[in-house]
């Protein structure tokens, strides 16, 4: 019977602290998403104001500006394949991860 009365009262008080933290930790995951995904396009629009874009393909451009306007979606890659692509590719990286970024929050990546 005590054993009853327990889950009874403190149950329901468990479940909601446990549902709580999850999803307080949930928004504290969306909100550094989006901000993460705010850093990169703030980066990418300083890059491409700022840096030579000779060279670079128009698909890797092209994937970026869709990476940002899709809200920066986890797994999706863009293949890096001149050497200029490389090159952005590389300050992109070093640009995310100097905001605390780790460098697998950046989309690129090429199938084996």
């Amino acid at each position: 019977m005590r054993t009853d009365l327990f889950h009874l009262i403190f149950a329901p008080m468990l479940y909601c602290l446990w549902v709580g933290g999850a999803v307080s930790q949930s928004a504290e995951t969306d909100d550094w998403t989006r901000q993460k995904c705010d850093l990169y396009s703030a980066a990418w629009q300083d890059v491409e104001a700022s840096q030579d874009m000779a060279g670079v393909s128009d698909d890797f451009l092209e994937k970026n500006r869709n990476f940002i306007a899709l809200g920066c979606p986890e797994g999706m890659r863009i293949c890096a394949i001149s050497p200029e692509d490389i090159d952005l590719a590389n300050l992109l990286t070093v640009l995310s991860m100097n905001e605390g970024m780790a460098s697998t929050f950046v989309p690129f990546g090429c199938p084996d």
